[in-house]
């Protein structure tokens, strides 16, 4: 099963991440999350492995422009529901290696569980 990796086409770590997969041969596919979108299947698998507060980015500028009512009393339905709305508050990149394996962001960490998958 091929790995999916969901971002940005102009994200620095998610042109990184794809450099790395490409040179190990690791058959993947990307998906822009603002032009090519995702599911509600995808968010919530997401949100189940990796959880909301992990998968917000709130070191973003479309964090930090949103109004102080929208950020405020965030739990998981409204982080959600924020995510849905406006897919560049999501980390970046979110990497699907299947069988419920997901990595959010572009670390060590992430790339220690896609070696240990993959």
């Amino acid at each position: 099963m091929p790995v999916t990796v969901f971002g940005l086409k102009n994200c620095d770590s998610c042109r990184a991440a794809r450099k790395y997969l490409d040179e190990r041969d690791f058959q993947h596919a990307f998906r822009d999350i603002r032009d090519d979108g995702f599911s509600d299947n995808d968010l919530d698998a997401w949100l189940a492995a990796a959880g909301w507060e992990k998968l917000l980015n709130k070191n973003s500028k479309a964090w930090r422009e949103l109004p102080h009512e929208a950020k405020a009393d965030l739990g998981a339905n409204e982080a959600r529901a924020l995510l849905k709305g406006n897919p560049i508050l999501i980390k970046r990149p979110v990497i699907d290696a299947g069988r419920g394996v997901v990595t959010v962001g572009w670390d060590k960490s992430a790339r220690d569980v896609l070696r240990s998958v993959l």
